[in-house]
């Protein structure tokens, strides 16, 4: 499969600003420390063309920021991005060409759509601005693409608040067809929704990849919802990558232990009673993350070594990838 996207030891750090009691005390003398919060941490993860790769994760382990650098909206620290080969790490001096093939589907559509604008703007304003289409096909263009996410061409004239959830998450995924990506980033694009519309809104995304031949990276904290969709899964903890590969067999098969126990609350229908364990402790700050394997504090298994040394995200099977001193015969 050819490589759609290569990233290659990403890593974004934000710089706390001081508030105005920290500057002042910086005036008269007190040293301030700078602290930063560490959202990703030395990622590296490869696209191909016509694949659907989940990333799954915690709130807050840095899912969402390495999709919004791979659509371009924020620039890594470290490390690089490339599309087809050709560098696209610095988000605005991208090639229009390669800027415009990655487009992103956002959480909320409620928060991302503009209020104050038809449906008719919200998906044509980008293609005409760009010169995809001319202001005389622009509502023949925007009636095809709602037609394509399953609404009828009639809402092109209505505003977003007069849409269901539903229906405005199609609106978003229609403002993203609209510049011809051949990748999708979907943040958490369905996780708002009910379960029905869930699935009504999956089986679009899997039609679309079908008809159009779109790759996409799709970042969600249920992992349940990632197997029906996905065919691999990267597992993402503190912004490490601890754990990837096809999306069948690490589900069969989980090899990490924090992705052993997401796989492990995975509901399931079934007559066989099962123990549920939910993972002990929470998520420590991207502020000062633990040294070694991130995962140490929470993990039942963790060693002397898991606490002092990172773990190296390596092949443990054939196509499965995973970051932990268990794999280590001597170990």
């Amino acid at each position: 499969m050819t490589d759609l996207i290569d990233i290659a030891g990403v890593v974004k750090r934000f710089a706390n600003e001081p508030d105005f009691a920290e500057r002042l005390a910086g005036m008269l003398g007190a040293r301030i420390d700078t602290r930063a919060v560490h959202a990703v941490d030395g990622v590296s993860l490869r696209i191909g063309e016509g694949e659907v790769v989940g990333l799954v994760g915690e709130s807050g382990c840095g899912k969402s920021t390495l999709g919004r650098m791979v659509a371009g909206l924020i620039a890594p620290t470290e490390g690089q991005i490339a599309f087809r080969g050709r560098d696209v790490t610095g988000g605005s001096q991208r090639r229009k060409q390669d800027a415009l093939a990655i487009q992103m589907i956002f959480q909320d559509p409620m928060a991302s759509l503009n209020p104050r604008m038809r449906v008719r703007d919200l998906i044509g304003e980008a293609p005409q601005m760009h010169g995809l289409v001319s202001r005389g096909e622009l509502s023949g263009y925007v009636s095809d693409l709602l037609d394509r996410v399953g609404l009828s061409p009639d809402v092109a004239q209505r505003y977003p608040h007069q849409f269901s959830g539903g229906q405005r998450a199609r609106v978003g995924i229609a403002r993203a067809l609209a510049l011809n990506p051949e990748l999708v980033v979907c943040d958490e694009s369905v996780a708002a929704l009910d379960v029905s519309i869930q699935a009504q809104v999956l089986n679009l995304f899997m039609d679309l990849r079908e008809k159009l031949g779109l790759a996409y990276l799709f970042i969600s904290h249920d992992l349940g919802v990632v197997e029906h969709i996905s065919d691999r899964i990267a597992v993402m903890y503190l912004g490490r990558i601890v754990e990837q590969g096809a999306a069948t067999d690490l589900i069969a098969r989980p090899n990490h232990p924090y992705t052993q126990a997401m796989v492990s609350e995975i509901p399931r229908i079934g007559t066989q009673k099962r123990r549920f364990s939910a993972i002990k402790g929470e998520i420590p700050s991207p502020l000062s993350p633990p040294p070694g394997c991130h995962f140490h504090p929470r993990c039942p298994f963790a060693t002397e070594r898991c606490r002092s040394e990172r773990p190296a995200l390596r092949e443990v099977a054939p196509g499965r990838l995973s970051a932990c001193h268990l794999n280590d015969s001597t170990g």
